[in-house]
């Protein structure tokens, strides 16, 4: 069966310099979805979400822009200005879990609230032509809440809807619930997707026996902290390539270039690269003594130091 590999959105780690490097040095990915757009009740889009969508900076990628509300009005707000960009269809975010965004109503905060979702979606879909896709997780206190979502979204043209096999509560803490992952299968007519936990070609492996039926695999905190992963999946190899510090070093340092020059001050770069590094450390052989290493280096100097001994170290 042929499938198809997603980059899931990671807020503060996949934007379109983040793409754009993983795409250039490593591929694998066929379609990549943006961090979401949060309006926080004005209709204004922040700069730095419209510099994370302009086609010009991501030419060479398909990229589905996101949405996180609970709001009718935000979403057609947020659906007119992507299209106005050439983007046919925005993700709807009711899989975030984090508490300062479920404590507002909204990512898998909002999964209980179905009268909301129906009404969102009955307005959207009455005022607007956008392709809407959704990102979800099982519901927010246990994993039969998405069971009473799914009737509704099947009244609308949901293009697809991709699951995070956790709870919110959970945040990225525990297990997978791959029954409650099943549940929706049995339960939907709805085009699934996948996500949560691929993490190695073995655990892909493993998933694609358990669910057949799915082609489409997104892939989160396992793209950042492994992006050779993909093209690995993709090759069905279990080996790295021979150049792979080499490659990685040019990943990195387009990566840390693009940082430098959009953050101000050698707080904010350190603290961007330490955030990516908490991932990076686990392809290295030692990752505990390789994010120690990072997390010492506390100006500029030392950081690029740090990263030439591990990168030559391996």
């Amino acid at each position: 069966m042929s499938y198809t590999l997603l980059s899931s959105p990671l807020q503060g780690f996949t934007d379109f310099r983040f793409r754009n490097a993983q795409n250039k040095y490593f591929g694998g990915i066929d379609t990549f979805y943006s961090p979401y757009i949060r309006l926080n009740g004005k209709l204004v889009i922040k700069s730095s979400y419209q510099r994370d969508l302009l086609p010009e900076n991501n030419t060479d990628l398909e990229v589905i822009p996101q949405v996180i509300t609970n709001d009718a009005d935000e979403f057609l707000f947020v659906s007119k200005y992507v299209q106005e960009l050439g983007y046919k269809e925005l993700n709807w975010n009711l899989g975030c879990p984090y508490p300062m965004v479920t404590k507002s109503g909204m990512g898998s905060g909002l999964i209980c609230q179905t009268q909301k979702i129906d009404d969102i979606l009955k307005k959207v879909h009455s005022e607007s032509d956008i392709i809407v896709s959704m990102k979800m997780r099982l519901g927010y206190d246990n994993a039969d809440e998405i069971l009473d979502v799914l009737p509704i979204l099947e009244k609308y043209p949901i293009k697809n809807v991709a699951i995070h096999a956790r709870i919110g509560k959970q945040l990225y803490n525990g297990g997978v619930n791959l029954d409650g992952f099943q549940q929706c299968v049995d339960n939907t007519k709805l085009k699934l997707y996948y996500n949560g936990d691929i993490t190695s070609v073995a655990q892909f492996h493993k998933m694609q026996e358990r669910f057949p039926t799915i082609d489409h695999w997104m892939i989160g905190r396992g793209l950042i902290a492994d992006p050779f992963l993909p093209s690995m999946i993709k090759n069905n190899s279990f080996e790295y390539p021979s150049n792979k510090m080499e490659l990685f070093s040019d990943f990195h340092d387009t990566l840390y270039a693009g940082y430098s020059k959009s953050l101000s001050g050698a707080t904010h770069i350190l603290l961007k690269m330490h955030h990516l590094w908490e991932y990076f450390s686990v392809i290295f052989s030692n990752p505990h003594k390789v994010h120690k290493k990072i997390k010492k280096a506390k100006t500029i100097r030392n950081y690029e130091l740090a990263v030439r001994e591990i990168i030559k170290e391996g």
